[in-house]
């Protein structure tokens, strides 16, 4: 149903972004930032305070993005859809499908996942705009500021049982803030998140783990970009991350740090060919993810998203 909804959401974004090509929107290009893994409006890896879509105030926008990321053992495909009212408030909705054929790996404990399975999970989101505003503001030392809820709901099908045996839920709502500055003359934009969340690789291995490591944490992000033109930016960004299961993935008879989880970190590039398309590439470092199954290796990759807005 919710792969539907999606699919019905981005093809209107698209349909109405070609019928309204041309109409009155006020927001710069690409001070919306871009859609995020999570698809709330920001860089690629983290929200940022700033409301998705071209809307201004007095507008309603809306935006729909498809992205891709092929690591060393892994990939993520995403797909969301974006409504921004009034450069006030943000509602989103994304969908993630991750490859995770290496879990096959753990059929040797005793489980029985199933070669090629990938896992789902359903993001719900909401941000409004608290204070500030990045364009207005953009002479002052006054940042905007956001808060937001993304709700997820993961699918993990036949390795949900190994997730149940590491104590993680199959649900859970990460909460954020999240301050953004444009400094307009330099073309310098910084954006600080702080996230509170129990969520597994950002929830994709579920939420919480066993022997006490049920509570969510306080994990920050940072974002940084320079625009070399009107139409193109270039950034970093650094996102840390809790780490649930390493505590009870010792516990097992694998590698010690077996369920390590690392910070995620990325370099990136954004293009604008035009105010209605967005096109955004990024060099990922996600650390490890599930090194007892991967021997250890450090998920490097690339990332490739594009956007339509309105």
């Amino acid at each position: 149903m919710t792969k539907k909804i999606l699919q019905i959401a981005a093809a209107a974004s698209v349909a109405l972004c070609a019928a309204t090509a041309q109409a009155a929107t006020n927001k710069l290009v690409l001070t919306g930032g871009v859609s995020s893994v999570d698809g709330a409006a920001g860089g690629g890896i983290t929200p940022w305070a700033v409301i998705g879509t071209n809307a201004t105030a007095g507008e309603t926008g809306l935006s729909a993005h498809v992205s891709r990321a092929v690591l060393r053992d892994y990939s993520l495909t995403t797909y969301g859809a974006a409504v921004g009212i009034n450069e006030r408030v943000e509602l989103s909705l994304a969908q993630q499908n991750f490859n995770a054929g290496p879990v096959v790996g753990v059929n040797g404990l005793g489980f029985a996942v199933t070669p090629g399975q990938k896992i789902k999970m359903d993001i719900y989101g909401l941000k409004v705009r608290l204070a500030g505003d990045a364009i207005l503001d953009s002479d002052t030392w006054v940042p905007q500021i956001s808060a937001g809820l993304l709700h997820k709901r993961t699918n993990a099908g036949s390795i949900d049982p190994v997730l149940t045996a590491l104590g993680a839920k199959d649900s859970g709502t990460d909460l954020y803030v999240s301050a953004t500055k444009l400094f307009l003359a330099p073309g310098v934009l910084v954006n600080g998140t702080l996230r509170y969340t129990k969520a597994n690789q950002n929830g994709l291995l579920g939420f919480g783990g066993a022997l006490g490591e049920n509570k969510a944490s306080l994990q920050p992000e940072f974002s940084v970009a320079y625009l070399l033109s009107k139409n193109l930016a270039v950034g970093a960004e650094y996102r840390f991350k809790p780490n649930n299961l390493e505590k009870v993935g010792n516990t097992l008879p694998i590698p010690r740090g077996g369920l390590r989880e690392d910070d995620w970190m990325d370099l990136f590039v954004a293009w604008a060919p035009s105010k209605n398309l967005s096109l955004t590439a990024a060099y990922l470092d996600l650390g490890r993810i599930g090194p007892a199954l991967v021997n250890d290796r450090k998920q490097r990759g690339v990332y490739l998203s594009a956007q339509v807005a309105f």
